[in-house]
């Protein structure tokens, strides 16, 4: 929960009104109404102007010297130098680093590495500029590299004039991807600047996490800062992934085959033909990269310049090439954990939840499982259930009961642990104590806690850093305690929360203050008074203008008691100190959403035991709570695959979670930005990735929640999950939404074998679950912004409803210029009419979402059903979406759906050629439900002969829909008695 109490504009008000449902508060904070309360100011720090809004900003291109390379070493696949600085030192916001070292290689054919850093680095400041494997594993080359530069088609080329600069090409093309001509190169320990010229209209992709549009356009400063932020638009907010896609369109002289930039591509008749490239900048440091008209600027407060360039050409090729080289391979996920998922902040007991399931249960809504947020903590404490509310005899029966029923459950666990009274016997809090003997937790300068505040009032935090680097305790802690929280609460999976790591105030507000615990946070829980949620989506004030009107008003009244008196900011301007970094306000000041880096977070002169500084690792905190929790519950389930969502992330996190959106708001404009997210997190190695369905904060209403629950349900992780003192959101609450939700469920669950067997090829390959339309077509220029749409693995287009009011919706319908086949999910019907690129208006009334399958794809399928065990337990079904030639290729995964390392799997691959469907399976994964139907998309006619294996099919158990080409086939289970997949089977039609 990401505390986005403060951060709507108030130009939203007008947008807001109540909605039905019932609203909600939660008895959570009885045990604080008494606590003291932190003061508000507890959370403020210093005002700071970020660097590229202060018009007393020194461009450090005006005034520093570059450098020059000597001592220039080639191999033919290294070449090596030494850098020097070219004049006198700038020293602008920090202190120039006079000797550097330039490495360059190619690590493999597709992959080049280009590092420079100190020439000098010693044990005092390793840190300050080295990223350390185990932190996030390095690159190498892979191979015998001989072959390489002459294989690959990147060429590296460098100059000393004026300065050191140097350029990365395309062979093929002489595209220049990167150069740094006509820029000084600036290295100094707290400030490192670099950049490149860039093409007109260029397309990148990728800089997250940051909710924006999916193509990042020309005028965008990302920052990369792990910050406790709701999802506002373009600020830093929870996770950094510092690599970017360069897409570039050339259009392509038909009788030469001449190539041409193409920056304005909308020539529909024209051919094109494109070409991606990725760059990766390996440093967690705090970063800042500002994408301009003409050009990219990276600049970086430590680390080094660390890059990777990939060659692609496709954004398939970069995005395998990056996992699988720089940050692995994404977890596999259990099969359950694809089935859908219910949460809210403000379920206050057991018997809300299982009201809850009551409700799924009694409408015939798929619920797999049931999340809590923190109220079920003991005063917000992690490890500890509330002894009233959630006590842990009543879990243990209400979980018999959920697992019993094929369903699962998963808490929220926090980043920060309650640091009790020490004056008061009753507040002892165990976790505490033993993290303390094991010298657990982050300290102060001076050695002593470090101790901030978050839920619980006072708090500390776990140190991986020590625990990593200096054998301190803190990952055996973690694995403890959550062991020893499994054996009273039999849990399924863990929500990772607050991990940027937030604090509610700045620095260690809580040394010597524990005996006022426990504390109410500096600011009003929502449904609190004063602080009562009454924002509700765009344009509800159309259908609702009663309701409109008063919130609008209760709103306006609130906005007015909060109001301050303005006054001129005076901003905090730091100087670099000749050898010391000022940690704490470094002189380049980044755009970061908080100012001053300490507010909402723990402090950058927080001291990891043996001495690394806040500062140089904060964007990796919830890196590692993410690998310490994958292993806390590798120590309970040995087997099984660990499930966790969390919230901060860095590169790499992948390998051990999923993630899920923060906290989004109840608002049209949100749900849109779902998608352009979900695509970025594809390219960031996380696809298990969904966002809080119809908004965490807010008011959701009958409309929005309507649509949004229909296009999550196309998503790989899908959760509806909302705030304390909102309105319900839960499918039940509206008909309307409950119907909307059964028919898009009643799709995906359906569709589970395919959404596994894409997820599985993610999983073992790099490839990607959701995709844009423009990586799956990648000769369409057109689809470069495409954003709206997107792809469900290879085979499934959606095409959402995302204004409100509409019945209608405009979508392309990719590739039909180069004969692709579209046909329409609910009546198998092919798409006709249409030419390339173009938007074409179809039908979408509420409750509906256009789906369509692409021609030339075998899609495996079972019965929906109310759980995913269900689905898995019921006959199997194949749907056939002929291409244009009559011919499909697909495949489907099967295990066991759980275990870490399988010791049974099945591959089937399905093909379709001369109106004859082969299923080869190849495996020992055995799976006893029986085939069910064929149905074949595009079959043409006249057909009077249908066989399995040779032999012929009774006419009974077939029809040709002559109406739209469907060829439907029953009735089959009798003909496979051992299970659809026990053998090799052909289906032919004549």
């Amino acid at each position: 929960m990401a505390r986005y109490i403060l951060m709507l504009s108030v130009t939203l008000l007008a947008l807001f009104s109540l909605t039905p449902g019932q609203q909600t508060s939660s008895t959570t904070t009885a045990a604080l109404d008494s606590a003291y309360t932190l003061p508000p100011d507890a959370n403020i720090g210093q005002a700071i102007i970020p660097n590229i809004a202060d018009p007393q900003a020194v461009n450090p291109q005006s005034v520093c010297p570059g450098y020059k390379a000597s001592n220039v070493k080639e191999s033919s696949s290294r070449f090596t130098a030494d850098l020097t600085l070219a004049g006198n030192a700038c020293n602008v916001y920090g202190t120039d680093i006079e000797a550097l070292s330039l490495v360059v290689e190619y690590q493999a054919v597709d992959r080049l590495h280009v590092e420079i850093q100190p020439r000098y680095i010693g044990t005092e400041n390793y840190t300050w500029f080295i990223l350390p494997d185990e932190l996030i594993p390095k690159p190498h080359v892979e191979g015998n590299p001989d072959s390489y530069a002459s294989s690959s088609d990147l060429g590296f080329a460098w100059s000393n004039d004026p300065t050191f600069s140097f350029k990365v090409t395309r062979k093929s093309t002489g595209d220049v991807l990167f150069t740094t001509e006509g820029s000084q190169l600036v290295y100094e320990d707290q400030f490192i600047e670099f950049g490149s010229s860039l093409p007109d209209n260029y397309n990148l992709y990728g800089l997250g996490e940051v909710i924006h549009g999916f193509r990042l356009g020309n005028n965008f400063t990302r920052t990369f800062f792990a910050a406790d932020v709701g999802d506002i638009i373009d600020a830093n907010i929870y996770g950094n992934h510092p690599i970017y896609l360069d897409t570039r369109y050339f259009e392509v002289d038909r009788d030469t085959g001449a190539m041409t930039y193409a920056p304005e591509a909308t020539d529909k008749l024209a051919q094109y033909k494109s070409y991606t490239h990725g760059v990766f900048q390996r440093n967690a440091h705090i970063q800042e990269v500002l994408l301009r008209e003409t050009n990219i600027t990276w600049r970086a407060l430590g680390g080094n310049i660390d890059l990777y360039f990939y060659e692609g050409p496709t954004q398939d090729q970069v995005t395998k090439s990056y996992q699988k080289s720089a940050i692995g391979l994404p977890a596999m996920q259990q099969y359950w954990t694809f089935g859908y998922h219910q949460c809210r902040w403000g379920y206050n007991n057991w018997t809300d939840l299982q009201d809850v399931l009551d409700n799924f249960a009694k409408l015939e809504i798929p619920l797999e499982t049931i999340w809590t947020d923190i109220d079920y903590m003991n005063a917000y404490r992690d490890f500890e259930n509330d002894p009233d509310r959630f006590s842990y005899s009543e879990g243990s029966d209400f979980l018999a009961r959920l697992h019993q029923n094929g369903q699962h459950y998963v808490p929220i666990i926090d980043s920060a642990i309650y640091a009790p009274d020490p004056t008061n016997a009753s507040d002892a809090y165990p976790p505490f104590d033993r993290g303390v003997e094991q010298d657990a937790f982050i300290l102060n300068p001076n050695g002593s806690l470090y101790i901030g505040a978050v839920w619980p009032g006072y708090t500390v935090f776990p140190d991986w850093i020590g625990s990593l680097f200096n054998g301190t305790g803190a990952n055996r802690w973690w694995i403890s305690e959550i062991a020893e929280y499994y054996s009273n609460i039999k849990l399924d999976g863990i929500w990772i929360d607050m991990s940027e790591i937030s604090s509610f105030c700045v620095g260690s507000c809580g040394s010597g203050e524990r005996s006022l615990n426990p504390a109410h946070p500096p600011f009003q829980l929502p449904g609190e008074p004063g602080n009562e949620v009454l924002q509700y989506p765009e344009g509800f004030d159309l259908t609702n203008a009663t309701e409109a009107a008063s919130a609008s008003a209760a709103l306006s009244s609130m906005a007015a008691t909060s109001s301050q008196a303005t006054s001129t900011t005076s901003y905090l301007r730091s100087s670099p100190t000749p050898g010391v970094r000022n940690i704490n306000w470094p002189p380049y000041a980044i755009n970061n959403w908080h100012g001053d880096l300490a507010v909402s977070a723990v402090s950058p002169n927080a001291t990891h035991h043996g001495g690394v500084l806040e500062y140089d690792v904060h964007n990796l905190f919830g890196h590692q709570i993410l690998n310490a929790t994958y292993h806390a519950l590798l120590n309970i389930f040995p087997t099984k695959r660990p499930f966790i969502i969390g919230r901060s992330q860095f590169a790499g996190s992948g390998k051990v979670a999923g993630h899920w959106g923060g906290d989004n708001y109840s608002l049209w404009a949100f749900m849109y930005f779902s998608i352009p997210q979900a695509l970025s997190f594809s390219l960031f190695g996380i696809p298990m990735f969904g966002v809080d369905t119809c908004g965490f904060a807010g008011n959701a209403d009958m409309e929005l929640c309507s649509r949004w629950m229909q296009l999550s349900a196309f998503f790989p992780f899908y959760r509806n999950h909302n705030t304390l003192g909102a309105a319900s959101q839960e499918p039940y609450i509206w008909s309307a939404v409950a119907n909307a939700s059964k028919a898009a469920m009643k799709i995906r669950y359906a569709l589970l074998p395919y959404i596994y067997t894409t997820f599985y090829l993610s999983h073992s390959t790099g490839s990607t679950t959701m995709r844009a339309l423009a990586w799956e077509f990648p000769n369409e220029p057109w689809l470069a912004n495409a954003d709206r749409q997107f792809l469900l693995g290879d085979a499934i287009l959606v095409t959402p409803c995302l204004v409100q009011g509409a019945t209608t919706v405009d979508g392309v319908f990719p590739g039909v210029g180069s004969g692709e086949v579209w046909y329409d999910w609910y009546n198998q019907t092919v798409i006709t009419g249409v030419t390339a690129g173009q938007n074409v208006t179809i039908t979408a009334l509420l409750g509906h979402i256009p789906v369509y399958v692409r021609g030339g794809k075998v899609i495996p399928m079972q019965e929906p059903g109310l759980t995913t065990a269900a689905v898995r337990a019921s006959p199997w079904s194949v749907l056939v979406a002929l291409d244009k030639n009559g011919q499909a290729t697909g495949g489907l995964y099967l295990d066991d759906g759980e275990s870490l390392v399988p010791n049974a799997t099945t591959w089937v691959d399905f093909t379709v050629k001369n109106s004859t469907l082969t299923a080869t399976p190849s495996g020992n994964f055995v799976d006893t439900n029986a085939l069910g139907n064929v149905t074949v998309m595009g079959a043409s006619g006249p057909i009077s002969s249908v066989k399995l294996n040779g032999k012929e099919i009774h006419a009974s158990s077939w029809n040709l829909h002559t109406s739209n080409n469907v060829l439907k086939i029953t009735g089959l289970d009798s003909w496979m008695a051992d299970g659809a997949w026990s053998e090799e089977w052909t289906l032919s039609w004549s």
